[in-house]
């Protein structure tokens, strides 16, 4: 099994930006695909972003243009930077990983956008 631990989350005004890390406990080189996925009160666990071993990036249509992923591999560490926030953004993040066709998830951090 696959530890991953996020940090990151917090209040943030609407606009503003926030980076989400998600540290992995073996080499993310690994893995064969890391990704984010959140889940808003009363709604269903949506993805948001997924990045292969081989570094090729995917974005659901709600955070394309406006979040980016990206990893460290020095680090173990996958990184989702979240900007033009909008309250519609607001959930629990959680990140993930795919190794030989299991599936692993982190506990999650909140992100709250809000004036």
């Amino acid at each position: 099994q696959v530890q991953l631990v996020e940090s990151g989350g917090g209040l943030v005004q609407p606009g503003g930006s926030l980076r989400l890390s998600c540290a992995a406990s073996i080499s993310i080189f690994n893995l064969n695909v890391m990704g984010w996925y959140r889940q808003a009160p009363g709604k269903q666990r949506e993805w948001v972003a997924s990045i292969t071993s081989s570094g090729t990036t995917s974005y659901a249509g709600s955070a394309k243009d406006r979040f980016t992923i990206s990893r460290d591999g020095a680090k173990n560490t996958v990184y989702l930077q979240m900007s033009s926030l909008k309250p519609e953004d607001t959930a629990i993040y959680y990140c993930s990983s795919v190794r030989s066709g299991t599936r692993d998830w982190g506990q999650g951090t909140q992100v709250t956008v809000s004036s």
